[in-house]
């Protein structure tokens, strides 16, 4: 968890360099009205705010809006608490994407055990005695599925993360590895296979990377290939970290959520929408729809983080206290 010993640091004396502040929010701000847009133009078949200069109505300019008041809201906020220090906002950006990755975590525990079970037991016909046949025949539909069973146990394990304070990786690795060896006996000792088996791996191998990806940002455990960073000064780190952050890091994640997000037909869009499941059918697991969805949560996620490590960078340049050692705080 996030330990609470590296919580608000406020510097009244220093104060903190708002502009960098309104410049990082406001990423954060463009970005979910970016994701709002999204839901708008794909779920409820609005215009988007791309086509308010090509004759897309007020519709189109009210998604346009929705970006204006998100860089408001950011801008706002800073000027409201022009005291807060870099760092405080910084861990504070932390504890709400340690958050939304220990919801994810438990999105996945929950779903891939769930649906696991329901595949089987449609393959093994045994969900006629516990369901008429109407239900058995809809627990057959990758719609219903997401709807009725997948929605929900999203939305507890969300709960469940506002209680739980484990980021739950080591956790998803055994599960992982228990999966494996279950396909190892039940194929080399029961002679058992199903595509179900294969399907869960590979949905719990993909959450791992991808969730855990803006963990390792916050415990700086990606490697780094300059072999000068280590020696140098703080605040020499923190230059090549904020120029990072924001030149390769947000204009990655950018990148990763344009292309994933641009149309109804994209990479993340149309799997959603769609419900779509592997080649396997009705025989697997309909969970396809939300590795793709796995992309984006990579890419909100790491953007969040960067915004995270761009203060910390900024705060490091101009030398503030309260610097934490990655390798010594607690998660």
């Amino acid at each position: 968890m996030i330990d609470a010993s590296i919580g608000d640091v406020r510097t009244g004396s220093l104060g903190a360099p708002n502009v960098v502040r309104a410049f990082g929010w406001s990423i954060l701000a463009v970005m979910a009205a970016f994701l709002i847009d999204n839901i708008l133009t794909v779920g409820f078949d609005m215009p988007g705010s791309s086509a308010a200069l090509s004759g897309g109505g007020a519709g189109a300019w009210a998604q346009l809006a929705i970006y204006a008041l998100g860089v408001a809201c950011a801008v706002a906020y800073v000027a409201r608490r022009p005291e807060t220090a870099l760092r405080s906002d910084a861990r504070t950006i932390t504890r709400v994407n340690a958050y939304l990755i220990r919801g994810c975590f438990w999105a996945v525990v929950f779903v891939g055990v769930v649906d696991a079970s329901i595949a089987f037991m449609r393959i093994e016909n045994l969900l006629t005695p516990f369901f008429n046949e109407a239900t058995v025949q809809a627990l057959g539909r990758a719609r219903y599925v997401g709807l009725n069973v997948h929605f929900p146990l999203i939305v507890l394990a969300f709960i469940v993360a506002a209680f739980s304070r484990t980021l739950g990786f080591t956790w998803l690795t055994l599960l992982i590895v228990l999966a494996e060896l279950l396909i190892v006996l039940s194929r080399f000792i029961f002679s058992y296979e199903q595509a179900l088996m294969g399907d869960l791996v590979r949905y719990w191998y993909a959450a791992l990377f991808l969730f855990a990806s803006a963990y390792t940002l916050i415990e700086e455990g990606h490697v780094r290939v300059d072999v000068f960073y280590a020696g140098m000064a703080r605040r020499t780190k923190g230059f090549v970290n904020a120029i990072g952050s924001v030149a390769l890091g947000v204009s990655t994640c950018w990148v990763i959520l344009a292309i994933g997000f641009h149309g109804k037909q994209s990479i993340i869009n149309s799997p959603v929408a769609n419900f779509e499941v592997t080649q396997t059918g009705s025989v697997g697991m309909f969970i396809k729809y939300q590795m793709a969805v796995f992309l984006a949560v990579f890419g909100v996620t790491m953007m969040i983080q960067f915004v995270s490590f761009l203060f910390e960078a900024v705060a490091d340049i101009r030398d503030e206290p309260g610097h934490v050692d990655p390798a010594s705080s607690t998660l």
